[in-house]
């Protein structure tokens, strides 16, 4: 199973990212979490299939309408089943 790291910078705070990344991961069958970092960015980790995860990511590139979304840091790695569904976490 790959999972998928982001860190999405701008303006993605305030805006319904988190709540747009939990409909669309849920949407594609993603398992993981959305949360806020900090320093205004918008942190993920998503589980899936290739195909799934791609279409988040490119998802993610765009964000909701009221977002600006500057720059997108991915990292990819296999790892074991570890989330069950997808959450956001405060």
């Amino acid at each position: 199973m790959r999972t998928m790291y982001c860190t999405i910078s701008g303006l993605v705070q305030g805006v319904g990212f988190r709540y747009f990344a939990s409909v669309r991961a849920r949407a594609l069958g993603l398992r993981g979490w959305v949360r806020n970092r900090y320093n205004g960015d918008v942190e993920i980790a998503a589980q899936g299939d290739d195909d799934a995860l791609q279409d988040f990511l490119d998802e993610l590139r765009s964000g909701p309408r009221s977002a600006q979304v500057r720059k997108v840091r991915v990292d990819w790695q296999e790892e074991e089943e570890m989330y069950d569904s997808f959450e956001i976490r405060a």
